[in-house]
């Protein structure tokens, strides 16, 4: 089932970047920005966590945090993390609870053969935790620019 705008964060806590885990509702009281992204160390979803980085003392001076969040394990954010120096945390979600929360899993096709991922997604929730913005099918490039200016209408 998909978010809708309104609707509350999800109650979740997954494992974290930083050795430790990290409950999606306790950034109530900022603005929270999650993105989904297939893979670490891809191009795409490298551009993009560079992206974020770039903009993220322009998030926080907005009163915003960041987390992404893929399939990857903990060990593979870390490696990813320092390899680009990524300020905010990379969420592990093996079991896919956060991606099913979030409506982030579908069919895709790589060189004819057809397979279930990561939806590149990114939700935008202001600091009551409520859902105010939806970017799904994200095509990378401006696009953490794209959600920086968004923060301008909360």
């Amino acid at each position: 089932m998909a978010l809708d705008i309104g609707d509350k964060i999800p109650d979740l806590t997954l494992p974290a970047t930083g050795g430790r885990d990290i409950a999606l509702r306790s950034f109530k009281g900022k603005v929270l920005v999650v993105y989904f992204y297939p893979k670490d160390n891809t191009p795409g979803c490298t551009q993009q966590g560079q992206d974020f980085r770039d903009l993220y003392p322009r998030f926080q001076q907005a009163g915003a945090d960041i987390v992404g969040i893929s399939r990857d394990s903990v060990r593979s954010h870390e490696n990813f993390a320092a390899k680009f120096g990524f300020p905010f945390a990379l969420l592990s979600d093996p079991d896919e609870a956060a991606c099913r929360a979030f409506d982030v899993i579908r069919e895709k096709t790589l060189y004819g053969r057809k397979y279930l991922g990561v939806d590149r997604s990114t939700f935008l929730f202001d600091a009551k935790g409520v859902l105010r913005r939806v970017w799904r099918g994200v095509k990378v490039k401006n696009h953490a620019q794209a959600v920086l200016d968004a923060l301008t209408d909360l």
